[in-house]
């Protein structure tokens, strides 16, 4: 079965997330630990490490976006996705998890993304510094799925020239 799988780290959130965690170490070592800058540093730290990167992978029958070690996930049948098209996102959509006039958004970095429109109507997008290879993939992943089940009446995704 079709593999891919390809990992882009969140430089900038990174930095921001870096950034807040010099601040609160440098309060907390300038004075007597408080409970509550203890309790920030310790969300910035998870936050960090949760978010420092966005996994895409597309194994067997299913794409799963992964942030960081995989906590928070999501996964797509491929049977399930009707079209794949390569996206700019506006800047002000963000990173991470985001609803969007678009339908969701995992996003890590930059915003070059795919749109995903599924079998029920519903969109996703899935940001991605490589967006016309992992159109790419999902389409042949698609042909894989749709060759080992005949069954199948979806679409071809499609992905723009």
């Amino acid at each position: 079965m079709f593999n891919y799988r390809h990992t882009q780290i969140g430089f900038v959130t990174l930095g921001v997330i870096g950034m807040g965690l010099l601040l609160v170490g440098g309060a907390l070592l300038a004075q007597a630990p408080a409970a509550a800058l203890l309790v920030v540093l310790i969300i910035l730290i998870v936050t960090a490490v949760q978010f420092a990167w966005l996994t895409i992978e597309i194994q067997d029958v299913v794409l799963t976006a992964r942030f960081g070690p995989g906590l928070i996930r999501k996964r797509v049948p491929l049977a399930t996705i009707r079209t794949c098209t390569v996206v700019r996102n506006w800047w002000w959509y963000g990173w991470g998890i985001r609803w969007t006039p678009r339908g969701w958004l995992y996003n890590v970095s930059g915003l070059a993304a795919v749109e995903l429109t599924l079998t029920d109507g519903r969109r996703l997008r899935i940001g991605t510094d490589e967006p016309q290879r992992l159109c790419q993939a999902i389409a042949q992943a698609s042909i894989a799925v749709r060759a080992a089940s005949p069954e199948s009446d979806l679409g071809e995704p499609s992905a723009p020239a």
